[in-house]
């Protein structure tokens, strides 16, 4: 467990939060948002908590106190106006994933039971059909892009000024709400099919826990601009980016899109984010493009060797010319929701740049540990934060074996599934379904999960993330799955695979090669060179090769039993 290395704001609840860190940092800009000319508009931290008390206000008006209220949309504003509006004194907020399907979003609505939605326009008509259609308690449609009502929509802007009104004659029914800290407060489904997903109950003492742990082991204040980029509905976005900035007293920026992450990080001048693997896969790819088209790859080497012992300061003022593509004042990068890649990770910090691993759940609020200034160590997650505890059960020979978390930020329930509960939680520990090893230091070093590890026929463990991030180096390789096939009579044989998707543009390039059969042959080549590198048990002996992106989440974790359904049926 990692001590408290910093000073931070205590608090009870999310409507504290928003009081105390809002008296604090009143005037600092709280959203910094790029209007269609061009132009910037900038919103406060008072006008933020007025406008919530406003919009909570007029929820309570419309009849909607301790109503489950969903929310779905692209990173914006208003979708976090509406979240603190629902969670800080109306009812129980459902954030819902922007890129569900309709068939799937009807599932979610009629499940969770929610009687108001608040909407981004791409929503509109589904909603509207979903209304009419009487599908579970849905009764109000409130949409983020609405300058007024209009044929039964509420508009987000209109709700706001109306409980403005209402705040002016007296009506603190909103501002003066009692929030039960310990009770369920939102509601998140986890990333399965609908029907298969689970909703984990969180409450504002799960939240604020995690807060004031996070706050607590991070060098962030009120001057530090925040990318937001990953989808806000999932928690490692919702806590560690929107609802920490807010807490800090920080400035939020919002990405205009994956193409633009590295041009909006220079624009803004972002000194923190927090994002996936992937998308520091994507930067890394970026800044080594520009080195090479300036000329400068060999000299950018040599100077990595000669730094390669010295302070990240140091080396910060030695790669100047990198960080000025970032925009120059990045602080620290998260990574979370997947495994990073250790050349990835390794890179970053030769070049200066802070990137430190983050690992958490859904239920766990999320951030169960993170790397920091004082607790680092290459591949490792860090060590868990102060009020969290972990440990290992089921060790084997290794030193391996399953994570399990305890603490104040642990889940509520899975909320109307006693046995999935009960299966999860033993005695106040949650099983995370994670293999990990820890150092006689406390660093946490994730081996992958228990239920995607590949059990060959000598016993010995395959770990699909581990070798999927090797076939990632390879140039041409937009990504791959690993899996284990069973190729021989002996249904316990099993042979390890690899899908990979190539991008044919530059594998053609790289390899000087046409067609898909001759990028098969040049990628199997390299393949072959791991092999090399590696146990013979762990060779890969088949490769299935493809265009076609792999079935993932929003936070681009690979959907494992998704992706071998669509293999088999192939491989039949």
């Amino acid at each position: 467990m990692s001590s408290r290395l910093y000073e931070y704001l205590e608090i009870t609840d999310l409507k504290d939060m928003l009081k105390k860190s809002g008296e604090k940092y009143a005037d600092k800009i709280a959203y910094k948002i790029k209007k269609e000319d061009g132009t910037y508009k900038n919103i406060s931290h008072k006008h933020v908590r007025e406008m919530i008390n406003s919009l909570g206000t007029s929820l309570i008006d419309m009849g909607l106190k301790n109503k489950k209220i969903a929310v779905i949309g692209e990173n914006r504003y208003e979708w976090e106006i509406a979240y603190l509006s629902i969670v800080c004194g109306t009812g129980i907020v459902v954030p819902l994933d922007k890129s569900l399907p309709e068939n799937e979003l009807r599932t979610l609505i009629e499940r969770s039971g929610v009687e108001a939605i608040f909407f981004s326009k791409k929503y509109e008509t589904v909603l509207k059909a979903i209304k009419c259609e009487g599908i579970g308690k849905l009764k109000h449609l409130i949409s983020m892009d609405l300058q007024e009502h209009k044929e039964g929509i509420y508009s987000e802007l209109e709700l706001i000024k109306k409980g403005k009104k209402l705040i002016e004659k007296g009506n603190n029914e909103f501002i003066n709400a009692k929030i039960d800290n310990t009770s369920m407060s939102i509601m998140l489904f986890t990333s399965g099919t609908t029907s298969a997903s689970k909703i984990v109950a969180l409450s504002h003492k799960n939240i604020c826990s995690n807060l004031m742990d996070i706050a607590s082991v991070l060098d962030v204040n009120c001057d530090d601009i925040f990318l937001s980029f990953l989808p806000l509905h999932h928690v490692f976005e919702c806590t560690v980016g929107f609802l920490f900035s807010l807490y800090s007293g920080a400035q939020t920026v919002f990405c205009d899109g994956i193409r633009h992450i590295v041009e909006n990080m220079k624009e803004y001048k972002v000194s923190v984010m927090a994002s996936v693997p992937a998308i520091y896969e994507r930067i890394f790819k970026i800044i080594r493009k520009q080195i090479e088209k300036n000329g400068k790859l060999n000299e950018i080497l040599e100077k990595e060797e000669k730094y390669k012992n010295a302070s990240m300061e140091e080396r910060k003022k030695a790669f100047k010319e990198i960080h000025n593509m970032l925009g120059g004042n990045v602080k620290i990068m998260i990574s979370g929701a997947a495994s990073l890649d250790r050349e990835i990770e390794n890179k970053f910090r030769l070049l200066g740049l802070n990137l430190v691993q983050g690992y958490g759940l859904t239920e766990t609020s999320p951030v169960v540990a993170i790397g920091n200034k004082k607790y680092y160590k290459v591949g490792s997650i860090g060590k868990t934060v102060p009020s969290v505890e972990t440990r290992l059960v089921n060790i084997d020979k290794t030193g391996m074996g399953e994570l399990i978390v305890k603490g104040p930020s642990i889940m509520l329930e899975y909320y109307e599934n006693k046995k999935a509960t009960k299966d999860a939680i033993v005695d106040g520990w949650f099983y995370t379904g994670d293999l990990a090893r820890i150092d006689e230091e406390g660093y946490i070093f994730i081996c992958g999960r228990k239920k995607s590890v590949i059990v060959l026929k000598n016993g010995k463990n395959i770990f699909p993330e581990e070798m999927e991030n090797l076939v990632n180096r390879i140039e041409g390789v937009e990504e791959s799955f690993i899996f284990g096939n069973q190729m021989s009579e002996d249904k316990n044989d099993i042979k390890i695979f690899v899908k990979v998707v190539y991008n044919e543009e530059i594998a053609e390039n790289v390899y000087k090669v046409k067609g898909e059969a001759n990028i098969y042959k040049a990628i199997n080549e390299r393949i072959k060179e791991i092999n090399a590198s590696m146990p013979k048990y762990k060779a890969i002996r088949g490769l299935i090769l493809t265009k076609e992106p792999l079935i993932k989440t929003t936070t681009n974790k690979i959907k494992r039993e998704k992706n071998l359904e669509v293999i088999e049926k192939g491989l039949k």
